[in-house]
């Protein structure tokens, strides 16, 4: 049975969390670790993920957490229409996602470069924009060869990557 670690002082997982402000406890190293390497991962699955080393952890205790993170800037949630809340470390960038209609699949795509008339609207309305979000939409290469997911055309949770986590 999973056994709950303390925390290893001097990591650069604690060493995040401290200089965020952040009080250093398992569930919350652990959560900021499985996101590092499981990035674009659901809330539900960053809970089953952290269940496997430390064994009992509640999904609220894992959307608190969460919700910290995305406070003190250490994770980004996004939310692509029609599928859950998706959670990552890759913070401070104005990098954009392709996320597939099928199942759900998300991956990063960099800001694009040169001439992007659609990253800046024609009239800001007196606000101050501080970045534009654009997500890419289409079929990931396993949902286009699954005739049910192209054939769907629309969001289908749980197809497949969700339970093989982010791709």
């Amino acid at each position: 049975m999973p056994h709950q670690d303390s925390p290893v002082q001097g990591t650069p997982t604690v060493d995040r969390l401290r200089a965020a402000g952040l009080r250093i406890t398992a569930p919350r190293v652990a959560v900021l670790e499985w996101l590092t390497d499981h990035p674009h991962t659901t809330a539900d699955q960053v809970a089953t993920g952290i269940r496997q080393r430390l064994g009992s952890v509640s999904t609220q205790a894992v959307y608190d957490v969460l919700g910290a993170y995305a406070k003190a800037s250490l994770v980004r949630r996004i939310e692509p229409a029609g599928h859950p809340a998706r959670f990552e470390t890759r913070t401070g960038d104005n990098h954009h996602h392709l996320v597939c209609r099928g199942c759900g699949r998300t991956e990063d795509v960099d800001c694009v470069h040169g001439a992007a008339p659609c990253l800046e609207p024609s009239s800001a309305a007196g606000f101050v924009v501080e970045e534009a979000e654009v997500v890419f939409w289409g079929l990931c290469p396993d949902c286009t060869s699954n005739n049910d997911c192209a054939a769907a055309g629309t969001p289908a949770a749980s197809v497949h990557h969700d339970q093989e986590g982010p791709a």
